[in-house]
């Protein structure tokens, strides 16, 4: 093995899986399971990363409780979800790090826009004079899509279960969806937003990371049972993916390959021009508006981005909550330390030499200038005038 810092489990820091199945859906922010796979930092760890390309979240559930995927690109909230037990699947669950921060946003119809529905306040402006359904997309019950589109709806009044119909869309048929009608308006991950502009079915009214600056998106997710079974290959496999959110984030020239690498049909299957953009912070609206965005996507910050805040966790079970999905609260900090797997983190970190930050807490001013710092995640879940 390439790469050795210490002496692991049983004595040997061998890799106990060296072939290591991950599962991603065509998003921008696969990049670092990709780049990790093609640029060659899985060998220097010693497994091989084979990459499955999934057709849904569902499936990337599935097959991950099934034990089809070893680990995979999966939405912060479909991990927390299963180890809820929200939906009727329950399996305890792992986070093994967060694989990028940003880059997802909301579009609204191009035929929402031409009424005069282009941001937050025109669209709930619309909604109470013209009275009809509305109906918005998320891409599962449970995922980070869903809970920014309900809590940007909620912060300009708008209640997403009451007001509106909401529907589940795969992020690849998204924009394919809108075009035909079958949506007002969508939250999903990049390119899918930029990509309804190139094609003229859709506007960006708002930003992700105008919701939360910085906030949590996709992690690396797998099994309890998997992490617990092969702690050594969970090491080895965080420090390949560290190692390439590290390149990634490295240079224009390093964003410019990875979009000209992720853009292939095996891939994200799109143009090199509907991903680099935004990916390089340059933004634009589908209206005229163009700006340099200071929360871009990122995928490493010193490895900030990368270290399973249980703050962060803890978040998507309070709006699991706030939105009915959980019945009742939970012990949110007990379960955020059981499925955020912090020690795990820090070794695969060391192995590829990534500081990791001084708490495992942090604090972020929301859209609706509500702080959240984790501190009592029962009241905080508890405390939005709209909910379910």
């Amino acid at each position: 093995m390439g790469v050795s810092t210490g002496v692991w489990a049983a004595g040997s820091d061998k890799p106990e899986k060296e072939v290591v199945k991950v599962g991603f859906i065509a998003l921008t922010d696969c990049a670092s399971l990709v780049m990790a796979s093609v640029l060659g930092f899985d060998k220097k760890y010693g497994i091989k990363i084979v990459l499955s390309k999934e057709s849904s979240w569902a499936s990337i559930r599935d097959k991950l409780i099934n034990g089809e995927l070893d680990a995979a690109h999966a939405l912060y909230g479909l991990v927390y979800g299963v180890q809820l037990g929200i939906g009727g699947v329950h399996k305890d669950m792992a986070i093994l790090m967060s694989l990028n921060q940003n880059g997802q946003a909301i579009t609204l119809s191009k035929k929402m826009a031409d009424k005069g529905a282009v941001d937050g306040p025109s669209l709930a402006r619309l909604m109470h004079t013209d009275k009809r359904e509305y109906t918005f997309a998320q891409t599962f019950p449970t995922g980070t899509h869903a809970m920014w589109l309900y809590y940007w709806l909620a912060s300009y009044g708008i209640n997403p279960l009451k007001d509106s119909k909401v529907i589940t869309v795969p992020p690849p048929q998204m924009v394919a969806n809108m075009r035909v009608g079958n949506m007002d308006g969508c939250c999903v991950g990049e390119p899918w937003n930029h990509r309804a502009i190139v094609d003229g079915v859709g506007i960006t009214a708002a930003t992700s990371q105008d919701i939360w600056p910085d906030h949590p998106e996709k992690v690396l997710g797998t099994t309890d049972d998997f992490a617990k079974k092969n702690p050594n290959t969970c090491r080895a496999l965080i420090a390949a993916v560290l190692e390439a959110s590290k390149w990634i984030d490295a240079s224009l020239s390093n964003k410019n390959k990875m979009a000209e690498t992720i853009a292939d049909k095996s891939y994200v299957n799109t143009s090199v021009d509907v991903i680099n953009q935004r990916i390089l912070g340059r933004y634009q609206n589908g209206l005229g508006k163009t700006w340099d965005d200071a929360h871009p996507m990122h995928f490493y910050q010193d490895g900030n981005v990368n270290f399973p805040y249980l703050s962060d966790g803890m978040w998507f079970m309070t709006q699991h909550k706030r939105w009915g999905l959980l019945k009742q609260d939970v012990d949110y900090l007990a379960i955020a330390k059981n499925v955020n797997k912090i020690e795990l983190y820090k070794q695969g970190a060391s192995l590829a030499r990534t500081g990791v930050p001084k708490s495992a807490m942090r604090s972020v001013k929301m859209i609706d200038g509500v702080v959240w710092d984790g501190k009592d995640p029962k009241a905080y879940a508890n405390s939005f005038k709209i909910k379910t």
